[in-house]
């Protein structure tokens, strides 16, 4: 269970962040042999309802701001908790960003031991921010982070926003992975993405690998780094 009690926050934020109940579990993002860890991506799971369900409760009260907060402190909370050493891979809202009072106390809070260590992955709802995401560029690159686009392919993530977003990463949604090694027409496609965004010195994950013969053939595409039930499910 995540706890919200000592963090250097306004009180406003504190008491919103104590009403959730919410843990922690982790997904390792793996490179190209299936074996070794590039990162570990970290997933909500509340404790009383759906991930889905709290989103949109929250969305619902125009308050996925609080969430946002919860997500990079909590997250990270859990992280240093396991003692994972590879990056961490945190989601965050396209529509947010934490305020400025509140990245400084993240830094304040976790130090410099954050500094290389984390992915902000863009989620693919609800909608894009431009001012948002500049904040949350700045503040990413500052500490040598990397930036990553989620579920590309899926939502509001496509090409125009990859070149928008200038990422390091872009994940590829489980749409365009499923069942690629007997559809040639998914082969084609994201032979072209990689090719793409290889061109663009941009690492290209594919999510949702559930088959042997799935990851053998994007293997062989040049994707670069795998995520899905084939290889390790969260923990």
């Amino acid at each position: 269970m995540v706890y919200f009690d000592d963090l250097p926050l306004d009180e406003d934020i504190m008491t919103a962040l104590r009403e959730l109940s919410i843990n922690y579990v982790f997904q390792p993002i793996f490179q190209a042999d299936g074996e070794t860890v590039y990162a570990w991506e970290a997933l909500m799971r509340p404790t009383d309802m759906s991930v889905t369900e709290l989103i949109e409760e929250y969305r619902q009260k125009d308050k996925l701001h609080v969430l946002e907060v919860a997500t990079f402190f909590g997250a990270m909370q859990a992280y240093f908790l396991r003692g994972y050493s590879e990056r961490v891979s945190i989601n965050s809202f396209p529509s947010d960003c934490m305020k400025a009072e509140e990245a400084d106390a993240f830094l304040e809070y976790f130090g410099e031991d954050i500094r290389g260590r984390m992915i902000i992955e863009s989620l693919e709802y609800p909608f894009f921010s431009q001012s948002h995401w500049d904040e949350k560029s700045r503040s990413v690159r500052f500490m040598d982070n990397l930036l990553s686009v989620d579920d590309f392919g899926c939502g509001i993530n496509d090409l125009e926003k990859v070149e928008i977003m200038t990422p390091h990463i872009v994940k590829l949604d489980r749409e365009l992975i499923s069942g690629i090694d007997h559809i040639r027409e998914k082969q084609d496609n994201v032979q072209e993405l990689v090719l793409y965004f290889h061109s663009k010195n941009i690492l290209v994950v594919a999510e949702g690998v559930e088959e042997k013969a799935e990851f053998d053939l994007l293997v062989g595409l040049g994707v670069d780094l795998f995520q899905g039930y084939y290889l390790a499910r969260p923990e």
